[in-house]
């Protein structure tokens, strides 16, 4: 069984190999992959989510993730509580477990064929993903009835922030919020050449249907590798910041995620 596990712990943090040993324990045939993201990127862990789990998957996959930043509420919380974990079941058959927090399940929100609560606290430690919330996460791979409790509302998850960075892959190409036209290049419909800004930093970018469309050292603003397949059979193809033979996030100053992408057509 194909396991996804999406979280902020960090690169070969010791919380990865504890999380791994948990769910091994609970799940003995689960094969976990480890995708980190930066701490309470919850953009993209949505991304990262909907990008595995929207996509042709292996019968019985998992995505299982957690970022909490624990921002539901900014008064003293008893016992360590945070965001409650939640369920999807995806129109792949994915199965998705984690914490709803923020924009983790934004991505794949109106692509879920059903959506729940899970059957456990919110509270009782300050490590949930490893002490609470793998059992959880096993019995509900194991169809456990107790194991879902209520429907959760579509409103009890935020839209898709648009025209943001929502991820930055290691070549270090910036992933957007920015949809592609299907009829090729961006719903911005710009010309040729536009002027993006991110951070209080511009760099004129060549927008075309293709990242490669242009030459060594010159910025690319085109439809990326990322994207899916919705319930209904709609494509989504999000836009990618490529910068030939460097690192565009670098060249825009290494902005965080979330940020702001303004973009003037024709620049």
């Amino acid at each position: 069984m194909l396991v996804h596990i999406v979280a902020d712990y960090g690169n070969g943090d010791l919380a990865f190999a504890e999380v791994v040993q948990r769910l091994k324990l609970y799940l003995p045939d689960a094969e976990p992959v480890l995708t980190p993201v930066p701490p309470f990127a919850t953009l993209a862990a949505g991304f990262c989510v909907a990008q595995l789990g929207l996509n042709e998957a292996p019968p019985g996959t998992i995505v299982y993730h957690n970022v909490a930043p624990r921002e539901d509420d900014e008064e003293a919380r008893s016992g360590n509580e945070g965001e409650r974990l939640a369920f999807a079941l995806l129109s792949t058959g994915v199965r998705v477990v984690g914490v709803n927090a923020g924009y983790a399940f934004s991505f794949v929100r109106d692509a879920a064929e059903e959506l729940r609560w899970a059957s456990v606290g919110a509270q009782g430690s300050q490590f949930r993903s490893r002490d609470l919330f793998p059992r959880a996460a096993a019995d509900i791979a194991s169809g456990r009835p107790d194991a879902l409790a209520d429907n959760m509302h579509p409103s009890d998850i935020p839209d898709v922030p648009l025209e943001r960075i929502a991820y930055v892959d290691g070549y270090g190409n910036i992933k957007t919020t920015v949809k592609s036209d299907p009829n090729g290049g961006s719903g911005a419909s710009f010309e040729s050449k536009a002027r993006v800004e991110i951070g209080g930093v511009e760099h004129e970018a060549i927008s075309g249907d293709g990242s490669f469309e242009v030459e060594e050292g010159q910025l690319s603003f085109a439809p990326g590798s990322s994207g899916w397949t919705g319930a209904s059979g709609e494509e989504t193809l999000w836009m990618e910041l490529f910068l030939r033979g460097g690192s565009a996030w670098e060249e825009f100053g290494r902005p965080p995620l979330g940020s702001k992408i303004e973009i003037e057509a024709g620049a």
